[in-house]
Order: structure tokens, then C-alpha cells, then sequence
């Protein structure tokens, strides 16, 4: 009798059951290593935004009341008709609100940049130094000519940019009225979009056309006038991110449309430290911004993956700190 050969129905139910067994498993590896993925990828991508948004709120609040010339004299002479806006007060070059939607800087915005309410906002003032300095020697009539002569022409300086002089004397805060790109800064009054209220710029101020009259001397330094208000704001697909209202070279000497700066930052919580506390506050209980010398910032970052936190298909978030001190109120 001739034997049969082949499988039996049993035995390729058993093999298809086992083969059905082998591949669950590999899929089930797979989809395992691909969530892995995709969580650790919104990791990486959580702390590089959070890396990026430490290193530009650093680098800005240790700047802040940077004149680039010795200031610890104080001595600093603001001739601007306006010296008490957000971005002409030097008096408060580091300030902050616990809610940005009190901030008076951040009026007025709305849709994309506009602030979030319940996060922190905070102005930081400072200088940008240019590659040219004061060229002016005796007797070459700058007091009343409300002119600054400098070493060269530079594209750095434009009419209406706020900037700052200073020697080891003083710093004087002042408005460009007129400016062509040749050697000559024009600082008259009563032009500009805020306007300077004297054409003399010694310290300290006499708000009249013939105020307190100074020579800056040769070598003297001249640097741009910035100003940012750093905050949390809406975004253009709707999320939130870290935004920057900025008063610098080019803006006219107001509030430029607010920057973009690290997306899915949807939290800042900033605190600071008014010696001789030893303990971080927030900004309501401030009570001297002037002597205000550490800032300690908490932000929350989340992926642009929307699925990648295992625990709740959502995008992943973290909650990272960190302290900056001001560069020039440290002694």
C-alpha cells in the first residue's frame, strides 16, 4: 500500500498558529522600538529647545545695564524727552511681571504674539556696541551743533536708533535725529519718535535746549541702545512658544512685530534674587529692581510629536530650571 505524504490539516493549523505566533512577536518588537524611538526623538528634541531658550535668555539677562564703559559710578544721563517707556528706562534695565498679559510693553498684541496669560514676562536693557567711537577734540564745536563726530561711517547707526555714549566719566542715553551714514550723528531736540529734551549731554540732565554741557572725547565709545521683552506668546499653528519683543538698531526707535525665537515653549516662570534676600521672588515682591543681580528661569518645553508620550499618546513635555546672574551687578 502506497504511503500518503503531505501535512494534515491539524498540523498546518499548528504551523500557521505558530507563524501567526513568530510574527506578532516581531511586530510587536517593532512597534516597541518604534515607540523608543519616537520618545527619545521628542526628547532630543525637548532639550535642544530647552538648551536654545536657556542660552538666549542667558545671554540677555547678563547683559542686562551693560553701558560697555565702567559703570559701577552709576552715572548715566538720559536726555530722552520719554525716559520712562518699557525701553527708555534705564532705571529698571532688568524688570519683570509674573503675568505677561499685564505687561504694559506687550499691549495691544493680538493673534500671533500675542502674550499667554499666567506667564512670566521680563525687560532686559543693554547695549550693543558698534565699531566706530567718538573722533570729536576740542574746539571742533560739538556741544552746540548737537553733533557727534565719529571715526568712520558704519552702517550700525540709523536716524531715530537709540544709542548710548560713554566714557569713564558718564554714559549719556540719547535719540539719532539725523543720520546719512557719513561721520557726523545729529542728536537735535524735539524730532525723533521719542526725541531727546537737550542737546547737551552731561550729567546730570538739565532737560533745556542749553542743558549741562559735555564734551565726550576721543575714543569715546558709542553703542546701540537694545531693549527685549522676553515672554511667552501664541504661535502661528496655534501652540505656544518663547517670543522676543525687541527695541534695537533698525526699529526706529520703537517695539519692532515680536520674534519667534524657540517653539512649544508653552511655560516661564521667572524668579528673582534682591540681595540681601537669599531666596528667589517672584516680581510682585521686588521692591528694588536696581539691586536685583540673579534671575532663576523655569520653562516647559514640549515635542512637536503629538504621540510621544507612551503613557497618554500625547506630545511629551518637561519641565527644566535654571539660574543666570547679572553680569554687572555682581561684586
Amino acid at each position: 500500500m502506497r504511503r500518503r505524504r503531505g501535512f494534515t490539516l491539524v498540523e498546518l493549523m499548528v504551523a500557521m498558529l505558530l507563524g501567526l505566533i513568530v510574527i506578532g512577536g516581531v511586530t510587536s518588537v517593532f512597534l516597541a522600538g518604534q515607540q523608543t524611538y519616537r520618545t527619545n526623538d521628542a526628547l532630543g528634541d525637548v532639550e535642544d529647545g530647552s538648551r536654545t531658550a536657556f542660552e538666549l535668555l542667558a545671554r540677555d539677562l547678563r547683559n542686562a545695564g551693560l553701558t560697555g564703559c565702567d559703570n559701577t559710578n552709576g552715572r548715566i544721563a538720559n536726555v530722552l524727552s520719554n525716559s520712562t517707556l518699557w525701553y527708555t528706562n534705564w532705571n529698571d534695565a532688568l524688570y519683570g511681571y509674573d503675568d505677561a498679559s499685564t505687561d504694559p510693553a506687550l499691549n495691544g498684541l493680538t493673534g500671533v504674539g500675542a502674550p499667554v496669560a499666567g506667564n512670566s514676562s521680563v525687560h532686559v536693557l543693554s547695549t550693543a556696541l558698534t565699531d566706530v567711537t567718538v573722533s570729536f577734540t576740542p574746539g571742533s564745536g560739538q556741544g552746540s551743533s548737537a553733533n557727534i563726530h565719529i571715526t568712520a561711517g558704519t552702517s550700525q547707526l540709523a536716524a531715530n536708533d537709540l544709542i548710548m555714549v560713554c566714557d569713564f566719566d558718564h554714559a549719556t542715553i540719547l535719540q539719532i535725529t539725523n543720520y546719512s551714514g557719513n561721520q557726523t550723528v545729529v542728536h537735535n531736540m524735539g524730532t525723533g519718535s521719542i526725541g531727546n529734551c537737550s542737546k547737551e549731554l552731561g550729567y546730570p540732565v538739565l532737560c533745556t535746549p542749553n542743558g549741562n554741557h559735555y564734551d565726550f572725547q576721543s575714543n569715546a565709545r558709542i553703542a546701540v541702545l537694545t531693549a527685549n521683552t522676553w515672554y511667552i506668546g501664541t504661535n502661528p499653528v496655534g501652540g505656544q512658544s518663547l517670543y522676543r519683543l525687541n527695541v534695537g538698531h533698525g526699529t526706529g526707535g520703537v517695539a519692532a512685530a515680536p520674534q519667534e525665537m524657540v517653539r512649544n515653549v508653552t511655560v516661564m516662570k521667572v524668579q528673582y534674587l534682591q540681595p540681601p534676600n537669599t531666596a528667589f521672588k517672584t516680581a510682585a515682591l521686588m521692591t528694588n529692581w536696581a539691586a536685583v543681580d540673579a534671575a532663576q528661569i523655569q520653562l516647559t518645553v514640549k515635542s512637536a510629536n503629538l504621540r510621544a508620550d507612551v503613557t497618554n499618546s500625547t506630545a511629551l513635555s518637561r519641565s527644566f530650571t535654571s539660574t543666570t546672574t547679572v553680569r554687572n551687578r555682581v561684586q
